[in-house]
């Protein structure tokens, strides 16, 4: 310990220490010592974590092994992107009235809901992954999950953080980034879909599946259907379709809780009192849950994953005003984005 007490004088002004554990204060510059001390001290075999404790700034050391260079699976995801654009292409195409079963052919009727989804979910993930990677975390490339659901051919896609998160400013762009450009993607494709949408009467949709509506949707279904005469309805092209989706898992993955974008988000920007923004959010979905009850298959589904989040190596910056822009467009996207009642059986 002693060593390190010495490597570390120039940047920390060291007030005790005891095992694994230094307490004082990280010099000014703060951000640039923090780099500092991270090079320094992980040249003795530690990853330091800058925490704050009462008035005190105290660096805990954890022991870690260089890592090995880090070899990029492409395998697994290619065969997983694959296997979905099959599957989804095979679901588009039974939603649209075709039969890949009989004739192969019908497959190409589910090409344009294929492509827009997976470009979505894609481009979702890519944001993650590529912002990840500018901040110096290890990530996977996307893995597709190519589950044949009824509606869609898939359950989405994700990718897994393999390192630390080095700051609260890194966690934030990494948990927006995502929803940010699937959010992008998703108004072009809705735009284009629902040019390309049509009414029909409402006795032909009796037995299907309705789609509620988020603020944005409603909008821009406004612009090409400002008037829905009575007894008619919207039928929604496949892209358009796909841009609902879009929107609907935006702002699913946004929601400020647990192991979501938006429970990330909120971690960083209200820290300990992340629990009272759970609290509030948990109680408005059991709420709405009484609608829609698959807001508590959602809530289940966020405690079964818990509520900890990637651990972050520096927590004593604190956040910027650009930080603190950044999050607030996460809100302004999840309530542009969000359907209180998204799916029901049209009587």
């Amino acid at each position: 310990m002693e060593e390190i007490i010495k490597a570390i004088e120039e940047f920390f002004l060291i007030e005790g220490y005891e095992e694994r554990k230094i307490f004082g204060r990280v010099l000014e510059p703060k951000e640039k010592n923090i780099n500092s001390l991270k090079e320094v001290i992980s040249q003795f075999g530690y990853l330091p974590f800058f925490r704050k404790e009462g008035e005190k700034e105290v660096i805990q050391l954890v022991s870690f092994s260089l890592p090995q260079k880090e070899k990029t699976e492409y395998l697994l995801p290619a065969v997983l992107f694959l296997l979905t654009l099959f599957s989804t292409i095979f679901i588009g195409s039974l939603n649209r009235g075709g039969n890949p079963f009989i004739s192969p052919k019908d497959l190409l009727l589910g090409l344009p809901f294929s492509f827009s989804l997976l470009l979505i979910l894609g481009g979702h993930e890519l944001g993650h992954y590529l912002t990840a990677r500018r901040h110096g975390v290890s990530a996977t490339l996307p893995h597709f999950l190519p589950i044949p659901h009824p509606l869609i051919g898939t359950m989405g896609a994700f990718i897994r953080i393999k390192s630390v998160i080095p700051s609260r400013k890194a966690l934030i762009e990494v948990g927006l980034s995502g929803p940010l450009i699937g959010f992008l993607l998703a108004i072009p494709i809705t735009i284009f879909g629902l040019a390309h949408s049509q009414l029909v009467s409402y006795e032909e949709l009796k037995g299907g599946i309705g789609l509620g509506s988020s603020l944005l949707f409603s909008l821009l279904s406004r612009i090409f259907f400002p008037r829905v005469p009575e007894g008619k309805d919207i039928l929604l092209h496949p892209m358009a379709f796909a841009g609902w989706l879009g929107f609907f898992v935006t702002a699913m993955n946004l929601l400020p809780l647990g192991q979501l974008d938006g429970g990330h988000i909120a971690y960083a920007v209200f820290y300990e009192r992340t629990k009272i923004v759970r609290a509030i959010i948990v109680l408005i979905l059991a709420f709405l849950g009484l609608r829609w009850p698959g807001w508590y298959f959602w809530l289940i589904l966020v405690f079964l994953f818990g509520f900890r989040h990637p651990p972050v190596q520096d927590e004593i910056i604190g956040l910027r005003r650009r930080e603190k822009l950044l999050a607030l467009l996460g809100l302004i996207i999840f309530l542009l984005s969000f359907t209180p009642f998204p799916f029901q059986t049209i009587p």
